[in-house]
């Protein structure tokens, strides 16, 4: 039980460093085309080419969720799926609904916690280009977003 726990809290980790690498070497590379739009100043309507990236993150978990199923029993693969899927709703309740306010929840905070998270997505959104942006995290960002 500790060790599934361990696993899946493991995974959601390792995924902030996935989502920064792949932010910044792929969203910000070769894959720049789909994620243009997100840097945009408006949306230009419910769906951007950059949701893209949901479904790409979602097929993994997807996957490691339905091979991690053998005889009604969980293996590890089922937490790793897990760890996958859990960051994949954080990243989108922190950076459509909280950051971007794609959706009219959670409309205003003062926590420092989100303000240092909407600051620094401000510095990054800064750079309308591919290149020159900062701060590719999205749940750990650097400690100078987070002063008063």
């Amino acid at each position: 039980m500790l060790l599934n726990i361990g696993i899946t809290l493991l995974t959601f980790i390792l995924m902030e460093c996935v989502t920064w690498l792949t932010h910044k070497y792929v969203m910000h590379g070769f894959m720049w085309y789909f994620h243009e739009d997100h840097h945009q100043p408006k949306y230009q309507g419910v769906f951007e080419k950059n949701d893209l990236f949901f479904a790409v993150f979602a097929i993994p978990s997807i996957t490691l969720l339905y091979l991690g199923i053998e005889d009604g029993v969980l293996n590890y693969l089922f937490f790793i799926g897990l760890g996958i899927m859990l960051y994949g709703w954080s990243y989108f309740l922190v950076h459509d609904v909280i950051i971007h306010r794609r959706f009219n929840w959670f409309k205003t905070s003062k926590n420092r916690y989100i303000s240092g998270l909407r600051k620094a997505h401000k510095v990054h959104h800064k750079e309308l280009g591919k290149h020159g942006a900062k701060c590719f995290g999205m749940l750990f960002v650097p400690f100078k977003y987070f002063s008063v």
